[in-house]
């Protein structure tokens, strides 16, 4: 079940797990980045699916350091433990041209996102997309899968001060929006969403399909879930 939401002047939109399915983009990105560290105790170490869904939508530097710790839990070489450490820098400049080249190649918009979004646009909502993802990233995926003609703002985890799950991200693009957090439907995937909207004082709406880092989403504090956004149209009264 998910409520209706008719006094809404606006939505914002997450990304990763709640539009688009980028977890082959980021286990073929973060592979090629461990194979640029490969030394003693790393050559071994590769990410899947399910290890980089528990850990992504808090933004590359927390990805790249999970990564990092995984790779460190295969190490037999203790000393090499602080030598891993000092390469977050050079891993994250490593990730980022990969995943730069790879961007949208393994990805795909998840059934129904189109029909939603058609459905939020036909209510007339300006749309946002907020993401912790890096904002030229996120621009290109957008582009890349014929989404980005849904939104007036794309905001990535560079854009502002702090990231999500702080509020600032939220209440700033309510501000680009030219609305008020409470008439401003937050929709997303994971804890990260829901509760920078909490705090922000945007009603939230979860999809059930998304990441929120292995854990289940219909414990969060939200006030719908959906298990498609085609199922837009019926819950903000298109």
């Amino acid at each position: 079940m998910c409520p209706r939401h008719p006094e809404i002047d606006a939505a914002i939109l997450d990304l990763d797990g709640t539009l688009i399915d980028t977890l082959g983009d980021f286990a073929a990105a973060l592979n090629l980045m461990l194979a640029d560290l490969a030394g003693p105790g790393m050559a071994r170490a590769r990410v899947d699916r399910a290890m980089v869904g528990r850990w992504v939508g808090k933004g590359s530097e927390h990805l790249i350091h999970c990564v990092l710790n995984h790779a460190l839990a295969l190490n037999e070489y203790g000393q090499e433990a602080m030598k891993l450490e000092a390469t977050l820098p050079h891993a994250l400049d490593s990730y980022q041209r990969h995943y730069g080249v790879i961007n949208g190649q393994y990805a795909m918009v998840f059934p129904g996102a189109r029909d939603g979004l058609r459905a939020l646009r036909r209510r007339g909502l300006p749309l946002a997309c907020l993401t912790n993802k890096p904002t030229a990233h996120a621009r290109a995926l957008l582009h890349a899968k014929g989404l980005d003609g849904f939104f007036s703002h794309v905001f990535g985890g560079d854009a502002f001060e702090r990231k999500k799950p702080d509020p600032l991200p939220l209440r700033k693009t309510c501000e680009a929006l030219g609305t008020a957090p409470a008439r401003t439907l937050m929709i997303g995937d994971s804890s990260n969403d829901a509760q920078a909207a909490r705090a922000a004082g945007c009603p939230v709406l979860l999809v059930t399909y998304g990441y929120n880092h292995g854990e289940p989403v219909r414990a969060l504090d939200a006030d719908g879930f959906v298990d498609s956004l085609a199922e837009l149209e019926r819950v903000v009264g298109a």
